[in-house]
């Protein structure tokens, strides 16, 4: 059976391409890689290929997404490293970002977040594949660290 490489892109519609371009960059550090403006912006993380995600403008008043409808839950970026992931989460405190929860996959640790059009996202970092558990689920312990709740949240 032939199979894909790997998921190569992503397409969002959006209500308000400039305010979702913004949100891309700024929060997730996205890089815009081409633009038909007012249309769709192309944006890339910086790896090998010409975009991760797309947006599409689909108007101010297209309906949002839905939990009761099938379709997408939430796509993930991965992070470099733990401490990224922490660095991410405090500057989504500070952006008043609209955070859904932290989850804890045993192998993971992801940070689940909204944008402006309420779509679900993930930021996560996993463990290296050779420090998995190879004898039982490999999501079923709890990730090696937590998490530190930003100061502006704690107190």
């Amino acid at each position: 059976m032939v199979k894909p490489k790997q998921l190569g892109h992503l397409v969002l519609r959006v209500r308000d391409l400039e305010r979702s371009e913004k949100f891309y960059t700024e929060v997730l550090g996205l890089e815009v890689t081409n633009k038909r403006p007012g249309q769709i912006v192309f944006m890339s993380a910086g790896g090998d290929s010409s975009h991760e995600l797309a947006l599409i403008s689909v108007g101010a008043d297209a309906p949002g997404p839905e939990q009761t409808r099938v379709g997408l839950y939430h796509f993930a970026w991965e992070m470099e490293s733990f401490e990224d992931l922490q660095k991410l989460y405090n500057e989504m405190h500070e952006q008043d970002v609209k955070i859904g929860g932290i989850g804890d996959h045993g192998i993971s640790m992801g940070v689940y977040f909204f944008d402006p059009d309420g779509n679900e996202i993930e930021a996560f970092f996993e463990t290296p594949k050779d420090q998995w558990p190879k004898d039982r689920d490999i999501f079923a312990d709890s990730f090696p660290r937590k998490l530190v709740e930003p100061a502006s949240v704690t107190g």
